[in-house]
């Protein structure tokens, strides 16, 4: 058998396939198209609202009217979903996040906003409660300040209950809760929702890469200097990722989340050739940010660099990328 180790120069040159346009685009092994991409959005209360995210400098919170807008756009490029993230007061925040499960809270009416006005756009949206905490963890604390599991899935439970009920095609529990996926496929079933699915942040790490997001949705002052590492992944592992992605496919996740993105792409490498599920990754808002200021200094070629770094998760393996640089993504890929 002639195997690539038995191919010698000059009876083979690599080269040769590299020579023209035609001949490259033969051979290429992965392909990005805009609907690899779902956009991340962040939603405020008022109307006509927009406010800059400092730290993700292109980045908006927009009111429910003007996200409508944005969505609008994503769909006529070609963008299949919108992943929505709430910017909640401190008036809505508590120690037990009972605002997460408000039928008329800010996402809630996000979701029934954007399937009225574009049915066919798919919206995930967040199940995790540090936007509603007082204290920016994504759960319920006991008394020594450590994260309750059990309790923090009940909380979980009602939150994505009234995602899909509200009308999100998609919740995406965030939390890294034990057990969660099981218990919100069960009570999902129970109430007839049996269409609703489940993005399950399986392989989520205590990552530095956050701290963008958490000014984005207003976490971060709550949270202060605590950290999330009793419940999110130590970025040393990898073998625990493949554990966590088989766990919640068990009980019931119909496609699974690596995060951060380029950082861990091994991880989705793995995930995806292993077990073979449908694999997802988020470039998050670090990575983001790090690419805009590079382009800001005329460091990196914008264009070029947005589509090379998203092409770098198809390779990996990935079905499909969360991005704040889908919009621009997709108006390029259409060109």
């Amino acid at each position: 058998m002639n195997t690539p180790s038995s191919r010698h120069f000059p009876a083979t040159r690599m080269r040769r396939m590299r020579r023209d346009d035609f001949s490259r685009r033969l051979m290429q092994e992965s392909t990005l198209t805009p609907s690899d991409l779902i956009l991340p959005v962040f939603v405020l209360e008022g109307e006509n609202q927009r406010e800059a995210v400092a730290s993700m400098p292109g980045v908006e919170r927009l009111s429910i009217d003007l996200l409508i807008e944005q969505a609008r756009e994503a769909y006529s490029l070609g963008i299949p979903a919108l992943a929505l993230f709430p910017v909640v007061g401190e008036e809505h925040k508590s120690e037990l996040a009972e605002e997460a499960y408000n039928a008329n809270g800010l996402v809630q009416r996000s979701v029934r906003a954007l399937k009225e006005a574009l049915p066919e756009l798919g919206i995930i949206t967040d199940v995790a409660l540090d936007p509603y905490t007082s204290h920016g963890q994504d759960g319920i604390l006991d008394e020594h300040g450590y994260v309750q599991n059990d309790r923090t899935v009940d909380t979980l439970l009602k939150q994505a209950l009234s995602h899909a009920e509200a009308g999100a095609d998609v919740v995406a529990p965030s939390d890294m809760m034990d057990g969660r996926i099981g218990a919100i496929r069960q009570v999902l079933e129970q109430e007839h929702l049996h269409n609703v699915r489940i993005m399950a942040y399986s392989a989520k790490y205590a990552s530095n890469y956050y701290g963008p997001f958490r000014d984005a949705v207003g976490s971060a002052a709550n949270l202060g200097k605590a950290d999330k590492r009793t419940y999110q992944m130590d970025p040393a592992n990898s073998d625990e990722a493949l554990h966590e992605v088989a766990m919640d496919i068990a009980e019931g996740a119909d496609m699974v989340m690596v995060k951060p993105g380029m950082p861990y792409l091994d991880v989705v490498r793995r995930v995806k050739s292993e077990l073979q599920v449908p694999t997802f990754a988020y470039q998050v808002s670090g990575e983001y940010a790090m690419h805009r200021a590079a382009f800001d200094n005329g460091w990196l070629d914008a264009d070029s660099v947005i589509i090379e770094s998203l092409m770098c998760f198809k390779r990996a393996g990935a079905d499909g990328i969360l991005s704040y640089f889908a919009l621009e993504a997709a108006r390029l890929l259409r060109r």
